[in-house]
């Protein structure tokens, strides 16, 4: 996604990459554990939807081998395209753009929706792409579910973190992103006709990545956080120090990971 569609977190940005990393490190883990839970194997076609960076493409480029088709999609594929092993990289609005040639065994997302203003027709056309019994896994971030970026505020470094965090997440609220939509999931899911349907959380409390992630956030927004009056640059100043000093122990927003199976059948069920 790019700024331009009205994404705060412009993958166009020196520090998009950093987060890409960051997000790697915190959150492939669980989603390669939710890949293996559908059984996805050797001859699988698959679909990143808003894959951002390429490492989740990259791993199903290597699962799915010379005989399966990865295609990893997003409205920016500035660092989409350095994924290796095969991977198809195509620019694509899932919001508005009709399915890509299919169909897939597998369709997944991560931190794609909840940065969605049209995110109900993208999950729409990402069930229309599945071939009956094909799985689809998305996973959005709840930050009303856990709003601190500190959840142990001992201190005047830590409300200031959490304070900082409020703005960036009230950036995120005007640029029409849902901050409860995770929880939303598993419902979501069955509503589309899908079947099988569980969910999970992940939830880092503390981090090296989270540092990383929080520092390159922090940097991407820090001009909006000061024109909209949310922080000032000296409070933006004194709490980079605080984070690359190792003083706070930063945490993410709950991850919540639901997956669920087209029917086998004729698919009727499926939202229209």
């Amino acid at each position: 996604m790019s700024q331009d569609e009205g994404y705060l977190l412009d993958n166009r940005q020196a520090e998009a990459g950093t987060r890409f990393d960051a997000l790697s490190a915190l959150f492939d883990a669980s989603t390669f554990r939710h890949f293996d839970r559908v059984g996805i194997d050797a001859g699988w076609r698959c679909w990143e939807v808003g894959a951002g960076g390429p490492s989740v493409a990259a791993w199903l480029g290597e699962r799915v081998g010379p005989g399966g088709r990865v295609l990893a999609t997003d409205i920016d594929v500035s660092w989409a395209g350095t994924a290796t092993g095969g991977v198809e990289v195509l620019r694509h609005d899932v919001a508005r753009d009709a399915p890509p040639a299919g169909p897939f065994d597998l369709v997944h997302a991560r931190l794609v929706l909840v940065h969605v203003a049209e995110r109900d027709a993208a999950l729409r056309t990402m069930v229309r792409a599945l071939r009956p019994g094909g799985w689809l896994v998305v996973e959005d971030a709840d930050p009303a579910l856990q709003p601190l970026i500190c959840p142990d505020e001992y201190g005047p470094e830590q409300e200031r973190a959490n304070r900082l965090r409020s703005g960036f997440r009230e950036l995120l609220r005007r640029r029409g992103a849902d901050l409860s939509y995770g929880r939303r999931l598993p419902r979501l899911l069955r509503e589309a006709g899908l079947v099988e349907v569980e969910a999970d959380a992940c939830f880092p409390v503390t981090s090296p990545a989270c540092a990383v992630l929080e520092a390159a956030t922090v940097r991407q927004v820090r001009d909006q956080l000061v024109a909209a009056d949310l922080a000032t640059d000296e409070e933006i100043d004194g709490h980079l120090a605080a984070v690359e000093a190792g003083r706070l122990d930063l945490a993410t927003s709950p991850m919540i990971s639901a997956w669920g199976r087209r029917p086998a059948g004729d698919g009727s069920r499926l939202l229209p």
